[in-house]
């Protein structure tokens, strides 16, 4: 299927790299957690470098998920799509298959699935990043929430919603194993 691809490809181009480059600051990828994403991005460059790495990666599958929907593809095959998206920013081919940990990515794909689900999970978010202070807590916590808030909000993409929560966890087992240990990074 062409929008597999399309997904893929759209995934697979990383935010935190182009906002880098533009801004001429370090890849993020060499330092702090060594991961392309707003956390890190944050962290090692500010706010303003942040934001735009979280709103490139919300918004770059978002065509690929308008074309599925406007084609009338059942909500099984726009969440494959979605799911598309996410694998290309966790495995990008040129990147290695050094990629993020989709969580801004999987946002975005939420916003335009399941959009009630995916602002519930947002506002998690929010608050514990604000409160604890640790992305990683944060990230977790809204991934698990997804699936248990698409059971109410958005029943036709239950299915999806936990492939892309297992997506998030899997990628998020070295943070996992690091607040184990009490030496997670903050924000």
């Amino acid at each position: 299927m062409p929008l597999l691809g399309l997904g893929y490809l759209s995934g697979s181009w990383l935010g935190a790299l182009s906002v880098c480059r533009i801004a001429g600051v370090e890849d993020p990828r060499l330092a702090g957690s060594c991961n392309p994403g707003f956390s890190n991005v944050l962290r090692l460059h500010g706010r303003w470098l942040a934001l735009a790495t979280l709103l490139l990666d919300a918004i770059k599958g978002m065509p690929a998920l308008w074309l599925a929907m406007g084609l009338g593809l059942a909500p099984w095959a726009q969440g494959v799509v979605g799911l598309s998206v996410l694998l290309g920013h966790s495995y990008p081919f040129w990147h290695r298959f050094r990629g993020g940990k989709a969580v801004a990515s999987a946002f975005g794909v939420m916003l335009v699935l399941t959009p009630w689900v995916a602002l519930c999970c947002a506002l998690l978010w929010a608050v514990l990043a604000w409160r604890v202070r640790t992305a990683a807590v944060a990230s977790l916590a809204s991934a698990g929430l997804a699936p248990l808030a698409s059971v109410w909000l958005a029943p036709d993409y239950v299915i999806v919603v936990m492939a892309f929560t297992a997506l998030v966890l899997a990628r998020h087992m070295l943070n996992i194993q690091r607040l184990g240990r009490g030496d997670e990074p903050g924000l």
